[in-house]
């Protein structure tokens, strides 16, 4: 586990749970407790089916506190909710692109210039993706399949990890 990983746990372990379906206004002040001792850009806590996500910008303009997201875990009974999470989950697609290293992703070749793809940009096998920034090297993210991307995961300048979904082709 990494150490900001391990700083997040050991930090949110007294958070104070929500009731199903209830908002703890005290969770939320604990959870950008987390956040400033910590380092972290977003912290997500889940407890009796309520899910909050605490996240904040980072280099933005705007100041103000963070913005918080929930959301309620679908009610499903066990073999539902397991092929739910599992379509849900991006790493299970058959047309997920996946980092290939850890690193910083970049959608485009340079600062100020197109991204290499869009939703909806039809793309051939071989053709690059993004690029992974690692001790100062960019690699290209090859398709590794022709198809159509439905969805990209990851924003440029964000620090992935080997595995992590970037794009989803169909």
């Amino acid at each position: 586990m990494s150490k900001d990983k391990d700083k997040a746990a050991s930090a949110a372990a007294p958070v104070a749970a929500a009731k199903p379906g209830q908002i703890n206004g005290d969770v939320v002040r604990q959870l950008a407790e987390v956040l400033n001792e910590t380092g972290l850009s977003e912290v997500e806590y889940e407890s009796g089916g309520l899910r909050i996500r605490v996240a904040r910008q980072l280099g933005g303009a705007v100041a103000g506190p963070a913005p918080v997201y929930m959301q309620a875990a679908p009610a499903a009974d066990g073999a539902d909710a397991a092929a739910a999470a599992k379509a849900a989950d991006p790493a299970n697609h058959p047309g997920t692109v996946k980092s290939p290293m850890v690193g910083v992703c970049y959608l485009a070749p340079e600062p100020g210039a197109a991204n290499f793809i869009k939703v909806g940009d039809n793309v051939s096998e071989g053709q690059t993706l993004a690029l992974i920034e690692a001790m100062k090297t960019f690699n290209p993210v090859k398709a590794v399949r022709a198809g159509k991307v439905v969805r990209i995961i990851v924003d440029t300048g964000s620090p992935v990890e080997y595995g992590e979904p970037l794009v989803i082709i169909e």
